[in-house]
């Protein structure tokens, strides 16, 4: 029998929400404003992509994740980026067309945007801030590099681009089952 006055995952304080994560907001590829408040109590997985790269497969194994686990809050974006091998030439309608076509993308895209340098999108300022990679590196070194952010704005892992989708399975259920 348990000890009504020891604490336990059901009666345990929550992390608080870090409000700074819930306060971006950025255009879809279909040019729609995409409030990240809307991810608040979300596990969010956040990928810069590109549609001519080696690691493009991994779309596939993002969008397998964004299927069996957004009705547990687990929610996928894609930040396309053209930094990388000039990877991600195209417009926002051949990008979009490409992920739907090729691998049924689903989850939401945003606009092409710089994930390292003077003109680097506010988000991946925030995600590089918050967790550095291998060395303690804080640029991002090529396309598909992942962050993941728990369900109260907390940027708590990142992986290389060498880390397929699947290898992110047992984090992310960690986290799913974390309130």
């Amino acid at each position: 029998m348990s000890d009504p006055a020891s604490p336990s995952a059901a009666t345990a304080p929550s992390a608080a929400d870090n409000s700074e994560f819930y306060n971006f907001t950025f255009k879809t590829l279909q040019e729609e404003e995409f409030p990240f408040e809307q991810l608040r109590g979300k596990v969010v997985l956040i990928v810069n992509t590109a549609s001519k790269c080696g690691f493009t497969g991994q779309y596939k194994g993002l969008e397998e994740l964004n299927k069996k686990y957004a009705d547990k809050g687990l929610v996928v974006l894609g930040f396309p980026s053209n930094q990388f091998g000039n990877q991600e030439p195209g417009g926002a309608e051949e990008i979009g067309s490409f992920c739907q076509r090729n691998f049924g993308v689903t989850f939401p895209i945003m606009e092409k945007s710089d994930v390292n340098g003077d003109k680097e999108n506010e988000i991946y300022k925030f995600l590089k801030s918050s967790k550095s990679g291998i060395l303690g590196l804080k640029r991002i070194k090529w396309n598909f590099e992942k962050f993941l952010v728990d369900r109260h704005g907390n940027v708590v892992e990142r992986w290389a681009s060498t880390s397929g989708p699947e290898s992110l399975e047992p984090t992310i259920e960690k986290y799913l089952a974390q309130e």
